[in-house]
């Protein structure tokens, strides 16, 4: 049985920019060394004229080397993903979790260079790595476009996150977005950031992680289900990653009463199979309550990741070989979370 590991990330560096080139060349991010606030100096990219962190990640932490988390080596990549007993990975962002823009020129320019390095990236990989592109959605024409360029060069979604610029995911200006995502047989993949200006100003403080990082993403898993997004665009699938999943029972429970009380609106609706209905797929981790979750998730709407090349809270290198030897949950749910429903979610 082929493993998928549905959530790993490649961490940006000059080289992912040398990939702007022509008119978008002017718009590459060149990096500032500058003082943290706390007494020491640091990286940071410069971006609009603003300083944006330029993540760095340990490799005693992540137990992963530079040349391969950067992508320097990608043939390095493959043979510690063999190490790990893994058969592909779906590649995330790092700079773009939390990153909003000013001018959509250069939202575009930094997004159409990113999609160029992933896809000379896939094709090295030969089909063991797949990725979601960037769409810059502050321009919807050139979002669009870029959803041609990833379907014609190996991504398996789109990246969004559970609040883009001004807007939450329900805003009707995404939906031809969702529109020709659904044509193009790719997943809409919220992953743990945002790229709101206002909402990331207020929430800079380490106190307010959990609300700049894994709530949005949850509060677009309930919103979407609220305006019935999955009705109106039936063929799309979901995915929640990097938030875990033990929120699931209490979304579901929230959703259930909102079912009774609004029942004009959710004529015999049920949360019974409501993620399996609305092709909606969540990541989960090796520390959430398996089998709770999976009386409300349901074995065919879960996956996992490792969070490959990061150390935070979701980060777990060998998660996926945890899970097949945990014996918390039935192999057939096992088999399940780490081939079968990432292989519907991502289309592989």
């Amino acid at each position: 049985m082929p493993i998928i590991d549905s959530d790993c990330h490649v961490i940006e560096n000059e080289h992912t920019w040398s990939y702007m080139v022509d008119a978008d060349e002017k718009y590459q991010p060149t990096t500032v060394m500058a003082p943290d606030g706390q007494g020491q100096e640091r990286a940071y990219w410069n971006i609009e004229g603003r300083l944006q962190t330029r993540r760095t990640f340990d490799p005693a932490r992540t137990g992963t080397a530079v040349e391969s988390s950067d992508m320097v080596d990608v043939s390095a990549r493959l043979s510690h993903m063999d190490e790990l007993g893994v058969d592909v990975q779906v590649l995330y962002p790092t700079i773009f979790l939390n990153l909003s823009f000013n001018r959509p020129e250069v939202e575009a320019a930094m997004c159409r260079g990113y999609n160029r390095w992933m896809a000379d990236i896939w094709k090295a990989a030969k089909g063991r790595l797949g990725w979601v592109v960037m769409a810059p959605t502050m321009d919807m024409n050139q979002a669009l476009a870029e959803l041609h360029f990833g379907k014609e060069n190996g991504a398996s979604g789109v990246f969004m996150r559970g609040m883009e610029q001004s807007r939450i995911p329900i805003d009707p200006y995404f939906f031809p977005l969702y529109e020709e995502a659904s044509k193009l047989d790719l997943a809409i993949c919220f992953h743990a950031g945002s790229a709101s200006p206002f909402f990331d100003a207020v929430m800079t403080s380490n106190l307010a992680l959990l609300w700049l990082a894994k709530v949005p993403a949850i509060a677009a898993f309930h919103c979407i289900v609220v305006a019935q997004l999955p009705e109106k665009f039936p063929d799309l699938r979901w995915g929640f990653v990097e938030v875990s999943a033990s929120w699931v029972p209490y979304v579901m429970h929230d959703l259930s009463a909102r079912f009774q009380r609004m029942s004009w609106a959710f004529p015999d609706r049920t949360v019974g199979s409501l993620m399996k209905d609305y092709q909606m797929f969540v990541a989960c981790q090796t520390d959430d309550d398996l089998p709770y979750i999976l009386g409300y998730a349901g074995e065919d709407n879960l996956l996992i990741g490792s969070d490959y090349g990061h150390a935070d809270t979701s980060s777990e290198l060998e998660a996926l070989r945890k899970l097949r030897t945990s014996g918390v949950i039935p192999m057939q749910a096992v088999d399940k979370i780490m081939d079968d429903n990432p292989r519907r979610l991502y289309g592989l």
